[in-house]
């Protein structure tokens, strides 16, 4: 028996396809194949198994613990949540690994997989080993079984353990993700008063795409806000993993302006501690890491390189623009939207501030969204080389944590391949609209010597 992968589906940091398209049962068959053998051969039995709202989970699960099971692994089902539960199982179960069956926030036709190994990420070289395994039959044989684990009210239990906050009416957009039950488990035993949307699991997102990076996907939860004059409002994307959040003016907190709020307790409780963000983030968050006493670390853009990195150096608090956040102060270390949504609670608590005041005191930087532009695969790491050359020669100041991230009297410009699209990614962040102009026409006079052009963006 051999399997075949599209080659589309095998990513950086997971698997994900078009369900009926690039991604059906017998690629979920065959990853438990390669996942159950890999955990086999590195001496454990126990595979913890969780699955995403969308309509397709169900028939992956069963092909993915038939699979499992074929390779002589125990699966225990924890079903439907997000994937920090899954996350939460494999960290206090007698389970030797975990996969969490999800499109994240990909549209409802989607789906696919995240892993961990022995408490480890699974990604890159592992994902694509699971790929050569399939195309030799290379599996162990063997026949497992398969229980249940009904684990919500005891991962809700550690959500809450040693909840200190105060009362607050807060806002909670679940977007009919996965996270829409534990949403609702939540505010049951918070104090303060809470106002839910969308906690419904629905894999069709009848109300809209579950991704709240995205502005446009706020707009219920900001009008929810706004109409109940709640304190703030926070949103889950489809998966559970990465957090969005207003603030009580309706103001979007983003990513890195998350994890300038919560340095600051953090950093209380573990004074001059490493705190990670990805090359994407503001400099105001690495200037407010080091004006805490904190040491700021830029790091590669991707959840499994930061949990990696966070490992590395012991670092207590990581974050992405994305929303991925990751405490591992009291906590595991894996990215919770869940946990993040408590812990700004937490910092609104013990600051003594409100959401909204913690939100004002941040500086305002004027920044470009993500802007992405198609570049073929076998020029988009060639054309970030031949800028890092160009911008040595001309002696620029400038990162290459990961692609090129350039400093200038503005403020910053960055460009980066992505590892799980063809496209090429700039970011550019100034104190001014006339700096920001000269940054974008700084990225514009690189792409044009490498013989590409950005082309209309939505935004600037």
């Amino acid at each position: 028996m051999t399997h075949t992968f599209d080659p589309t589906t095998l990513r950086e940091y997971d698997i994900r396809g078009i369900v009926g398209e690039t991604l059906g049962p017998d690629d979920a068959r065959a990853i438990g194949r390669g996942f159950g053998t890999l955990i086999r051969r590195a001496g454990g039995t126990h595979v913890a198994v969780g699955r995403d709202g969308r309509d397709s989970s169900p028939m992956l699960e069963e092909a993915l613990v038939e699979g499992l099971n074929a390779s002589g692994c125990d699966v225990i089902s924890i079903g439907l949540g997000p994937t920090p539960m899954l996350y939460y199982a494999e960290a206090t179960l007698e389970v030797d690994g975990g996969i969490q069956i999800t499109g994240s926030h990909n549209p409802a036709n989607y789906n696919g997989f995240k892993m961990v190994f022995q408490h480890r990420p699974f990604f890159g070289r592992d994902i694509q080993a699971l790929g050569i395994m399939a195309d030799k039959g290379d599996w162990e044989e063997g026949s497992g079984t398969c229980g249940t684990a009904d684990i919500a009210d005891m991962y809700v239990d550690r959500l809450m353990a040693g909840y200190a906050g105060g009362e607050y009416r807060i806002g909670w957009d679940a977007g009919n993700g996965a996270a829409g039950p534990i949403v609702e488990k939540l505010v049951e035993r918070l104090p303060g008063e809470h106002f839910t949307l969308f906690t419904d699991v629905d894999g069709n997102f009848p109300n809209h795409h579950p991704d709240p990076t995205d502005e446009a996907n706020l707009a219920d939860l900001k009008k929810l806000v706004a109409d109940n004059k709640l304190d703030f409002g926070v949103a889950f994307d489809g998966d559970g993993d990465r957090i969005g959040a207003v603030d009580g003016l309706g103001r979007v907190i983003w990513g890195d302006q998350l994890l300038a709020i919560y340095a600051e307790p953090v950093l209380k409780a573990d004074p001059g501690a490493t705190i990670i963000a990805d090359v994407k983030a503001s400099s105001a968050l690495f200037d407010r890491i080091e004006e805490l006493g904190g040491d700021p670390l830029m790091w590669k853009t991707g959840h499994s390189l930061i949990k990696q990195k966070m490992k590395e150096t012991g670092s207590p608090l990581a974050g992405e623009m994305s929303g991925h956040i990751f405490f591992a102060q009291d906590y595991y270390g894996f990215d919770d939207a869940l946990y993040a949504a408590i812990q700004l609670i937490r910092a609104a608590s013990t600051s003594g501030k409100s959401v909204t005041e913690l939100r004002g005191e941040l500086p305002e930087m004027i920044n470009t969204p993500e802007m992405r532009f198609q570049v073929s695969e076998d020029r988009k790491f060639a054309v970030i080389d031949e800028v890092l050359d160009r911008l040595a020669e001309a002696g620029e100041d400038y990162e290459e944590v990961d692609g090129a991230r350039v400093n200038t009297d503005d403020g910053w410009w960055l460009l980066r391949a992505s590892n799980t699209q063809d496209v090429l990614v700039a970011r550019a962040e100034a104190k001014s609209e006339e700096g920001l102009k000269r940054l974008l026409h700084q990225i514009d006079a690189q792409l044009a010597e490498s013989g590409l052009e950005r082309g209309p963006q939505a935004g600037h």
